[in-house]
């Protein structure tokens, strides 16, 4: 198992993964179809993506608890 002090690094892992997984799978589709080689056409798409999304959400993430503290009512 992993040192819970890595706890974010493992949820931005996961997030982007998952994330980067679904949209690329999306786009890819969108953009060229249901072609025979969709498989490899999408799995070169989430690498890049994944590249991207990872450090993406690791510099993000701060914000993004900030903002939803923001909005989000305090317990009474």
């Amino acid at each position: 198992m992993i040192a819970r002090k890595y706890q974010h690094l493992v949820f931005a892992f996961f997030m982007a993964g998952l994330m980067s997984c679904l949209m690329s799978l999306v786009i890819s589709i969108f953009n060229v179809g249901l072609v025979d080689n969709i498989l490899q056409v999408w799995l070169r798409a989430w690498a890049l993506a994944f590249v991207v999304a990872f450090p993406t959400v690791l510099v993000v993430l701060p914000l993004v608890r900030r903002l939803v503290s923001m909005v989000i009512k305090k317990d009474e």
